[in-house]
């Protein structure tokens, strides 16, 4: 996925009401910038971050302004959680994600089970309908990515409809992004919300497969980068 402008470089003074954040750019200007994430951002919000934005002024915009990566030592991260869907959409019809690899039909936000659409839906005439959920990934401790970092109904409730696609034969996928490539390995974040450690266990139980991969990011866009192995530990 590549950004549709050059980004903006900028340094954080806050983050506030989840989707706004003041940041000053490097040209002297403060501007306020959208945040497209809803989740606690963990290590990746504190006053001082320097932060890269997206400049797309448009009559339908309340904001022109998108923050889009925060750098953390050498590396940066994404915290645009509208990304992911796409990101591995290109990755799979790429051939990037070979667990996902020779499928003929490629559909998002397809509409299934109990008011829920899924995020990839592929399909071929070889092989049962797969069904692929994905979830945004960025917050690290140690050296492992973890989700979520925010209690998530909805994801749980995810979970449970991923089961019950498994059970009536079709393929079932949980994929966790990491918009980072500086973690090791994923594990489920069971402090933060032990409900859906214990949901993802069962899913993976029932049927339900579990895939992790980072992503490579630079100043020009993210791409999917390796598969990370998935620890799940003793649970909550």
């Amino acid at each position: 996925m590549l950004f549709s402008t050059p980004l903006v470089r900028g340094t954080l003074l806050r983050r506030y009401k989840r989707f706004l954040s003041d940041v000053m750019l490097d040209t002297g200007d403060q501007i306020v910038a959208h945040v497209a994430n809803s989740g606690a951002m963990t290590g990746l919000a504190e006053p001082g971050m320097e932060v890269w934005l997206i400049h797309c002024p448009k009559p339908t915009r309340k904001l022109p302004w998108s923050w889009e990566l925060v750098r953390i030592g050498e590396f940066l991260v994404g915290i645009n959680t509208m990304h992911p869907n796409g990101i591995v959409a290109e990755a799979i019809l790429a051939g990037t994600i070979p667990e996902l690899d020779g499928y003929t039909g490629l559909r998002r936000e397809v509409a299934y089970g109990q008011s829920s659409r899924i995020d990839l839906l592929l399909s071929a005439s070889d092989r049962p309908t797969c069904y692929v959920e994905v979830k945004n990934v960025h917050l690290k401790r140690g050296t492992a990515a973890c989700f979520p970092d925010a209690v998530t109904a909805r994801g749980s409730k995810h979970l449970g409809e991923l089961i019950l696609m498994a059970a009536a034969g079709h393929r079932a996928v949980m994929l966790f992004l990491v918009q980072r490539e500086d973690c090791d390995y994923f594990t489920p974040a069971d402090d933060v919300d032990p409900v859906y450690g214990r949901a993802l266990r069962q899913a993976l139980a029932a049927g339900v497969e579990a895939l992790c991969y980072d992503c490579r990011l630079t100043l020009d866009g993210i791409g999917v980068y390796r598969r990370l192995p998935i620890r799940l530990g003793g649970g909550a």
